[in-house]
C-alpha cells in the first residue's frame, strides 16, 4: 500500500507515507469530515493508454468507489461547484469541492485499505492533476464564527 500511496505524490495525486502515517497517528475512534478539492486532468493519464477524459475517468472511480464508501457508512455532507479563488494562490483551480464524513477515522482507514478499493483507484489516479484532502475534527456543534 504505501508504494501506492506515494504515486505520483510530486502532483499531490495520493498521501506520502510521511503524510499516511500522521493520519494514523491522530484518534481513530472518532468521527472525521474529509476536505476534498479536486482539479482534474483534460485527459485521464491511464497507465494502459486507454482513451478518457479526466472528468470520465473521475466518474468511473466515484462509480465504483461508492459503494465501498457507502459500506463503511460514509456519508457526503455537502458538495460544490468552485468558481474562483478569492484568497489563495491564483494558479490553483478546484473543478470538484466536497466534504466527506466518516463515522471515525478507523472507518476511513478501513475504506482506503480495503482491497477492492486499491484495485479501482487507479481510476482516480488518472484522473486526479492535483488534490487537496485534508482531514478535520468537528469538534463542535456550533454554528458561531468564532467558536
Amino acid at each position: 500500500m504505501k508504494d501506492q500511496l506515494q504515486h505520483e505524490m510530486g502532483h499531490n495525486i495520493d498521501p506520502t507515507a510521511k503524510q499516511f502515517a500522521q493520519f494514523e497517528n491522530l484518534p481513530r475512534n472518532t468521527p472525521i469530515m474529509m476536505l476534498n478539492l479536486i482539479e482534474l486532468n483534460e485527459q485521464a493519464n491511464y497507465k494502459d493508454g486507454r482513451a478518457a477524459t479526466g472528468a470520465e475517468a473521475y466518474k468511473n472511480y466515484g462509480k465504483e468507489s461508492g459503494p465501498i464508501f457507502a459500506s463503511v457508512s460514509g456519508t457526503i455532507l455537502w458538495r460544490g461547484e468552485p468558481e474562483c479563488v478569492l484568497i489563495g494562490p491564483a494558479e490553483e483551480h478546484w473543478d470538484i469541492a466536497f466534504i466527506a464524513h466518516y463515522p471515525t477515522a478507523d472507518a476511513f482507514l478501513k475504506m482506503v485499505t480495503n482491497t477492492e478499493y486499491q484495485a479501482i483507484l487507479f481510476h482516480r489516479q488518472a484522473a486526479v492533476k492535483s488534490s487537496r484532502l485534508i482531514r478535520m475534527d468537528p469538534a463542535s456543534d456550533s454554528t458561531n464564527f468564532s467558536e
